[in-house]
């Protein structure tokens, strides 16, 4: 196998992975969208968004939480055991 053949079978793969991926995100738009024009038909798509928008808010707080919470020290825990266990008598 020559260098230029590896480069052209690499730049093949690049191609199919591309195409496939644009085929996916169109047919995952289309669904996306079916799914939007049937909740716009709905009677009750006020209630509906203003649950959406309260679900997501609240998905972003727990995400917010989960990346921007500090855990405490190793050794600030450590240190917070043998206190107790220095009170408790527990040696």
């Amino acid at each position: 196998m020559t260098r230029e053949t590896g480069r052209r079978g690499l730049d093949e793969q690049a191609v199919l992975l591309a195409a496939g991926l644009a085929d996916l995100a169109v047919s995952t738009l289309g669904t996306a969208f079916g799914t939007v024009r049937g909740l716009l038909r709905r009677s009750d798509a006020g209630a509906l968004a203003a649950e959406a928008e309260h679900d997501l808010a609240a998905r972003g707080r727990l995400a917010l939480d989960r990346y921007t919470t500090v855990p405490p020290a190793h050794l600030e825990i450590l240190a917070r055991h043998a206190l107790a266990r220095r009170t408790t008598g527990d040696d």
